[in-house]
């Protein structure tokens, strides 16, 4: 499923929503994370805190009436990358760190962890980690022919 620029900036105007939500407060910020929950029928996404409070909600148009099975699954990398363009609000909500953006399903289960906002720590997804053993064994494969050191340490 590809995006558009449009998709891009709604879900952007509702992350900043959410976090203009949390006061700076930083003798008292609030511990909790942040779940972003889409309903694939009518296109909307709702983003909620801990104790399931809805922050905000808007209607992302591509996705009214989307009938995928993978649905979820291919809204994962979108969400993830409109988090990571909105980074300087995206890291710094008023809430103590670390915290996470979560995509949860109808129930409110989580589906998948799609960002963490730490000082010290960074996930990186599965799609930046294809392929990187494949580019490892070349790299090896190509140092060794320049070396003709042919004992590998694995």
């Amino acid at each position: 499923m590809k995006a558009s620029e449009q998709t891009y900036q709604q879900i952007e105007r509702a992350l900043r929503k959410a976090a203009s939500k949390f006061v700076n407060d930083t003798d008292n910020l609030p511990l909790t994370d942040l779940y972003i929950q889409v309903k694939q029928d009518g296109g909307e996404l709702r983003i909620y805190n801990d104790d399931d409070e809805e922050l905000t909600r808007c209607v992302v148009e591509e996705w009214i009436d989307n009938h995928d099975e993978d649905f979820y699954t291919q809204v994962q990398p979108i969400l993830s990358k409109a988090i990571a363009q909105a980074r300087e609000v995206t890291e710094h909500v008023a809430i103590l760190k670390p915290y996470s953006y979560v995509l949860i399903g109808e129930k409110h289960e989580t589906l998948a962890e799609l960002y963490l906002v730490d000082d010290d720590t960074l996930i990186v997804s599965e799609e930046l980690m294809a392929g990187l053993d494949e580019d490892l064994d070349a790299f090896w494969k190509q140092l060794v022919e320049k070396t003709g050191d042919t004992d590998r340490h694995d």
